[in-house]
């Protein structure tokens, strides 16, 4: 099955990538979207799903999951940087403040190594708030398929 897009996805291949490209895009959580993560994922704790518990948290309201977060990532490499031939294979990622609801978020991406004998690619990768709070923060490495 194929899922139509209406977003144009890169096709760079190995060769093709350079240290230091740069990819970013913009997101808003929504209420639906933490609402549907618990439901795709099972995660109902209520720091994320129960406003009334989450009020009486230091928090002080809901919270966004982390994973929902990092699935953003998947876009980012998926789509993006590189695009199409990509497996990402690994990441190490750090949470260091929270995400709510209404938040507008940026994903950023860079790539900070290549290495020529496995046709991978690290790429550095970070997500702040609309006050440029950090998020989340890691690396990410992924495997450049030849198809």
């Amino acid at each position: 099955m194929v899922i139509k897009m209406n977003e144009k996805i890169n096709e760079y291949f190995f060769d093709e990538i350079n240290v230091g490209m740069k990819k970013q895009f913009h997101k808003t959580i929504l209420e639906s979207m933490i609402n549907d993560f618990a439901k795709l994922s099972g995660d109902y704790n209520p720091l994320h799903v129960d406003k009334e518990y989450a009020s009486k948290t230091n928090f002080k309201k809901r919270v966004c999951h982390g994973m929902l977060l990092t699935s953003f990532f998947s876009r980012l490499i998926g789509m993006y940087l590189p695009g199409k031939h990509a497996l990402l294979f690994s990441q190490s990622l750090n949470f260091v403040n929270p995400c709510f609801i209404d938040d507008k978020i940026i994903i950023y991406g860079e790539i900070i190594s290549k290495n020529e004998s496995t046709k991978t690619i690290t790429v550095n990768v970070n997500i702040t708030n609309q006050e440029k709070k950090k998020i989340v923060y890691g690396e990410i490495r992924v495997l450049l398929r030849g198809d």
